[in-house]
């Protein structure tokens, strides 16, 4: 029998037909929607009179452009209160299932999904977010499109798509107190660069991705896109079937039972072909922090920012580029760069256990004055259970703001933005020139705890000395 890998196999159990390009007609069994990239599509449909061919496999939330700190409608942005009137309308003229605000399931597109079981191993999943591969956690094909494949969708349930490559990324041996998963995705980003994942898909694998809870390799999934590859996925397993289990829209019963056996079935064979391995060792990652302006330009809380000078090609230009536009100084410990902003959020680390992580530190800590901190959870469910646990009130007797859920810093689509040059500690995703909202604000990417290091010291610091275990 062939042996093949996850990818393939459910590449192939949803090839709908190869078409005269070469590409594959490719059907997407899960479509996730947000109100930034499908007002046009809805418009495009409209404008052809098609209807939304399967809008049972259509589930819409409200994420980027929703304000954190404003309840009532009307909002006070014109824009992002006309953006969720319109989603709200396409919704309810098609039949869509909408985890609007006042439904307390709403959030960010890549929190909610999971959290209600919509994200299922073996499924193709596509979002107009370039995040999407967040769902990859769970052994399913996802990634980002844009809004014209967003009203393909919409229209046909298929989009043409060419086959990638797969590397096999093994993580083995056992991580350091004080690293988690932002960390290794960072230091994968960092060995493999921006761009050594195009053309790819990555199966993330070895001991440390064994060992990590599925909102762990949520995170690493999460970062995917930032090395450039269009999916990233981890094989499903006991940890993958028991999150899942009794989620709103997973199977139950003995409809539980045999889906079981398929999703077993999908992972990847033992002897199967890669295009490419990967090994890490993961006693070699440390708390990591980024410096520049992509995800690869990261380095070790205990490390020198890079000289230019002693690197090469596109490389040093690049670093001078960063550095310039970071106000930072070549060869300074990157430890002790003063902050303004915390931010503790995002579709990377905005679920209950990156707050559980950090609240359970916080107790007897304040935020430094003259830091502005603030934490956002992924979903309304995420804000519920961390109030529950009493997080809400530790994160606000340390100085922390607690908000609404949504995107909020991530991107500044929103009134969270950061002003003039500010820089922001965060725990999101990107820190290209920008992202959150300034065109001259500077972010630095690492994980919560260390950004609530940074948020108490008022500048970048070890989290293993700010909160020794």
């Amino acid at each position: 029998m062939e042996k093949l890998n996850l990818f393939q196999k459910v590449w192939r159990n949803h090839t709908v037909g190869t078409l005269e390009n070469g590409q594959t007609q490719l059907f997407v069994g899960r479509h996730l929607i947000h109100e930034v990239t499908s007002p046009q599509a809805f418009g495009m449909l409209k404008e052809k009179g098609l209807p939304v061919r399967y809008p049972e496999r259509t589930f819409a939330t409200v994420d980027h452009i929703v304000p954190t700190d404003e309840i009532s409608e009307p909002y006070s942005d014109p824009l992002a209160d006309a953006m969720i009137k319109e989603l709200r309308r396409n919704c309810e003229e098609t039949g869509i299932t909408f985890f609007d605000v006042s439904s307390g399931m709403q959030g960010i597109v890549h929190v909610v999904g999971p959290e209600q079981g919509l994200t299922q191993p073996g499924m193709t999943i596509a979002c107009g977010d370039s995040h999407t591969s967040t769902h990859g956690a769970f052994g399913a094909i996802a990634f980002g499109v844009g809004t014209s494949q967003v009203r393909d969708l919409l229209a046909t349930q298929t989009l043409a798509l060419s086959p990638l490559k797969v590397r096999r990324i093994e993580v083995n041996g056992s991580l350091p107190p004080g690293v988690y998963a932002k960390d290794v995705i960072l230091h994968i980003i960092r060995k493999l660069g921006v761009n050594g994942g195009t053309g790819f898909a990555y199966e993330y694998a070895g001991e440390v991705f064994d060992n990590f809870s599925m909102e762990e390799r949520m995170t690493a999934c999460n970062m995917s896109i930032e090395g450039g590859a269009r999916v990233g996925y981890v094989n499903p397993d006991t940890k993958t079937f028991e999150y899942l289990h009794g989620r709103p829209y997973c199977p139950e019963g003995s409809d539980w039972d045999t889906a079981i056996n398929t999703w077993e079935s999908l992972a990847s064979d033992v002897g199967c072909d890669y295009d490419d391995i990967v090994f890490l060792n993961a006693s070699e990652i440390s708390p990591t922090v980024t410096w520049g302006i992509n995800p690869a330009q990261a380095i070790s809380v205990e490390e020198n920012i890079p000289d230019p000078s002693q690197l090469f090609g596109s490389e040093a230009s690049s670093a001078t580029e960063a550095l310039e536009y970071m106000k930072l100084q070549a060869g300074s410990p990157v430890k002790g760069t003063p902050i303004d902003v915390a931010f503790i959020g995002s579709c990377t680390n905005g679920r209950l256990s990156d707050l559980e992580e950090v609240a359970t530190r916080l107790n007897g800590h304040k935020v430094r004055e003259g830091v502005k901190a603030i934490v956002v959870p992924g979903s309304q469910i995420v804000s519920q259970l961390a109030e529950q646990k009493g997080l809400d009130s530790i994160f606000k007797s340390a100085g922390f703001e607690w908000r609404r859920a949504g995107c909020s810093m991530c991107l500044a689509m929103n009134p969270d933005k950061l002003l003039g040059d500010q820089l922001c500690a965060s725990s999101s995703n990107r820190n290209f020139k920008g992202r959150q909202g300034s065109p001259t604000g500077r972010t630095m990417l690492m994980s919560p705890l260390m950004v609530a290091a940074a948020a108490i010291s008022g500048e970048i610091a070890d989290s293993r000395e700010i909160f020794p275990s």
